[in-house]
């Protein structure tokens, strides 16, 4: 390992990243060679996120001295600093990946080599240019949302003096956003029919009677569910991360992703089944135990199983395959239909703001008006 970086894993041997590595008595290390003196430079630490800190904080100090220096370092140096000394632990890792997917696509090679006190409205314009014919509006979008948010925490701790994404800075100019698709209310009987034989049965009716994201109803606990006010909190999203091997808990979606959910009587029995189908379970992983949706394994169903199996019942029904997330999306377009206000929707969904419980809204209205205009027509002919 003498005179350069290396690649470390913890005693388990899972790999822990560029420097880093856990010792035989459980200590993390971090290791560099200095830019600067050529010499060794090491820590210990008893977690390992603050030996990840410390090593991104001192790599970076090493390369570029003090944090405050004017913004007298590159844009790639930054965000690595930013997400990894800022943002930390306070977003969810969901965010931290799509802030990465972007940068390492679409923005490093742009401007990455740039100094960060030299990027001008006109440079981030370029990068989101540049993803136009490729990407759809909604990927550029989340592009603008990253170069906002590492220059915005760049400005709030006087690095630079102004954030270079402007309001001139444009995003709607990508590829047009693949449209939700919603299912009808046929193909939602012969989804439910086919899909009785399912082990993940209520999962799916679960969701379509509750409008829950995928992560949503996999973090939630019997805690969480209240049978005398028909109500589940959600409190937390939980996903399998592959590339680390394990479950990864974490907060909902957005703070508006706290909330209480009524429950249907459909939506009561569905649990009641659940827990039913749990108590038989010859086995039971104690660290899962709390959890509602199980399954044969006594294990959570990972998120990219899910989407599996409904592929195959699309297939078996004669459908078009959907994912989980059309789920959601035909539960919001049944209350639509059944005429629940918008801002109602909202707060059951976890929407952050009704914006995007409108553009649902809109989708289902303009439908409408079509089956209005037909009746209209119908009735008006001249027989």
């Amino acid at each position: 390992m003498e005179g350069v970086d290396f690649t470390g894993k913890d005693l388990r041997g899972r790999e822990l990243g560029v420097g880093i590595c856990q010792r035989k008595d459980g200590l993390y290390t971090a290791r560099f060679i200095s830019k600067r003196t050529g010499r060794s430079v090491q820590r210990y630490f008893p977690k390992l996120q603050e030996c990840r800190n410390w090593y991104a904080d001192a790599r970076f100090q090493d390369e570029h001295g003090e944090i405050n220096a004017g913004g007298d370092m590159t844009v790639t140096a930054w965000f690595e600093y930013w997400l990894n000394n800022i943002k930390g632990d306070t977003i969810r890792p969901n965010t931290i990946r799509n802030y990465r997917e972007r940068f390492e696509h679409n923005i490093k090679d742009c401007i990455g080599n740039m100094m960060l006190s030299d990027v001008k409205p006109m440079h981030c314009q370029n990068v989101l240019n540049q993803m136009k014919t490729r990407y759809r509006t909604s990927t550029i979008y989340q592009a603008r949302i990253t170069l906002y948010c590492m220059f915005a925490d760049a400005v709030e701790n006087d690095v630079i003096s102004k954030n270079p994404v402007t309001k001139a800075v444009k995003y709607n100019i990508g590829k047009d956003s693949k449209k939700i698709r919603a299912l009808t209310v046929h193909e939602q009987k012969k989804f439910l029919e086919v899909a009785k034989d399912s082990s993940n049965y209520n999962q799916f009716a679960f969701v379509l009677q509750t409008g829950l994201r995928t992560g949503e109803m996999i973090g939630l606990k019997w805690s969480d569910i209240d049978f005398e006010k028909k109500v589940a909190h959600i409190q937390r999203s939980m996903e399998y991360r592959h590339s680390v091997g394990e479950w990864r808990i974490g907060k909902p979606k957005s703070k508006s992703g706290y909330r209480d959910v009524p429950l249907t009587e459909e939506a009561i029995r569905l649990l009641k089944a659940q827990k039913e189908k749990m108590q038989k379970l010859k086995v039971i992983n104690m660290e899962f135990s709390e959890f509602v949706f199980l399954n044969r394994k006594g294990e959570p169903t990972k998120n990219s199983a899910y989407d599996s199996t409904l592929f195959k019942l699309c297939d078996k029904a004669g459908i078009e395959r959907f994912s989980m997330h059309v789920l959601r999306h035909t539960m919001a377009t049944r209350c639509i239909e059944a005429n629940m206000r918008p801002k109602t929707l909202q707060v059951i969904l976890g929407h952050s703001n009704v914006g995007i419980t409108m553009n649902l809204y809109v989708h289902v209205t303009e439908e409408e008006k079509v089956k209005e205009v037909e009746k209209i027509e119908k009735a008006l002919k001249i027989v």
